[in-house]
C-alpha cells in the first residue's frame, strides 16, 4: 500500500495534480498514519464488510479501508479529486468511486445495489460545515447501517454524547441517543491535518441499535417536537411548541400534557431526557 498518510506524500500528490483546496467543501486531509490506523481499528472491519466512505479526498483513508474491508464505496463531491482518486486507488479493485453529493444520493438504493441490503459500515473524515446534516441523514433514513465511525469537530462529538441540562445538549444529542450508542475513541489535534483546522477534532463511533432504547408511537413526530423544543432554547417548552405553526399545538394542550407528566409549565426542553420526550410526544400526538 502506498502510504499517503504523511505530510510529504500528501504535498506531493497535491503538487502533481496542481490541486487547490476548496474552502466551500471544508477540505482538511488527514496526514497522520497512527490516527488513520486508529480510525480503521475503531471501525472493526473485516473482509465481509462493505464500507461507505464520505469525502475520501485524495484516497488516504480509502487505501486503509480497502485493505481491511471487502468493498469500499467512496462518495466524493469535488470533481477535481476524481482523477486523483482514480490514480491513488488504481491498484484496488474493491473500491467504487462515486462523484456526487452524499445528501442527494438515494442511499437505500445504493446499499441495495452494492450490498444486497445487508448492513454496511460508514467511515469518514467529515467536513465540519456539513457534519450534522450528514449524521442526521444516516440516522433518520433508517439505512441498513451497523456502525458509523467518523472524524468530526471536537465540540460536535461532545454534543453527540452529552446529557440533559448541558449547553451542548440538543436535537443531535437526542437523535444519536435514540439510534445509537456513541463513544469517542480519539481526540485529534489540528497538526494531524493539511491544511490545519483552527480547532481540535475527535473520532466518534456510533454503534446502531437493532431496536431503539425507548418506545414511542411516532418517532418522526417525536423528533419534530424535539427540534421545535430546541429551536428557541430560551423559551419554555410550552411556548416553544405552541409557537411552532407546523405542529398545530395550543399552549393549553402542551401544558396539559406536561401536567399529566408531573412537569411544570415553565420547564425547558434542555432538561428533558429522551424518555421524557417520548412520553410527551405520545401525549401530544393523540
Amino acid at each position: 500500500m502506498a502510504n499517503l498518510g504523511t505530510p510529504a506524500k500528501t504535498a506531493e500528490i497535491i503538487k502533481k495534480y496542481d490541486f487547490a483546496f476548496r474552502k466551500k467543501y471544508g477540505q482538511n486531509f488527514l496526514v497522520d498514519k497512527s490516527m488513520l490506523e486508529k480510525i480503521v481499528s475503531a471501525a472493526d472491519l473485516n473482509g465481509d464488510d462493505t464500507v461507505l466512505e464520505i469525502g475520501p479526498g485524495i484516497g488516504t483513508m480509502t487505501q486503509y479501508l480497502a485493505e481491511a474491508a471487502g468493498k469500499v464505496i467512496a462518495v466524493e463531491i469535488d470533481d477535481k479529486l476524481i482523477p486523483i482518486l482514480k490514480d491513488t486507488l488504481s491498484e484496488y479493485d474493491n473500491v467504487r468511486i462515486i462523484n456526487n453529493d452524499i445528501l442527494k444520493i438515494d442511499l437505500n438504493a445504493l446499499v441495495e445495489e452494492e450490498n444486497d441490503t445487508r448492513p454496511i459500515k460508514v467511515v469518514a473524515n467529515l467536513p465540519y460545515y456539513i457534519t450534522t446534516p450528514i449524521i442526521m441523514a444516516l440516522l433518520e433514513r433508517r439505512l441498513p447501517v451497523k456502525s458509523i465511525t467518523v472524524m468530526v469537530q471536537r465540540e460536535v462529538a461532545d454534543r453527540m454524547q452529552v446529557g440533559p441540562g448541558t449547553k451542548d445538549y440538543g436535537a443531535l444529542s437526542l437523535a444519536v441517543k435514540y439510534y445509537a450508542r456513541p463513544e469517542i475513541v480519539a481526540i485529534v489535534p489540528p497538526e494531524c491535518f493539511m491544511p490545519r483546522p483552527a480547532v481540535a477534532s475527535a473520532v466518534i463511533r456510533l454503534s446502531l441499535y437493532e431496536e431503539p432504547p425507548v418506545r414511542v408511537r411516532d418517532p418522526e413526530y417525536m423528533f419534530r417536537i424535539i427540534r421545535a423544543s430546541f429551536n428557541q432554547r430560551r423559551k419554555t417548552l410550552a411556548n416553544g411548541l405552541s409557537n411552532d405553526a407546523s405542529l398545530h399545538l395550543t399552549r393549553e394542550k402542551v401544558t396539559g400534557a406536561l401536567r399529566d407528566m408531573g412537569k411544570s409549565e415553565t420547564v425547558r426542553g434542555e432538561t428533558f431526557t429522551l424518555d421524557e420526550f417520548a412520553a410527551l410526544s405520545d401525549r401530544l400526538c393523540l
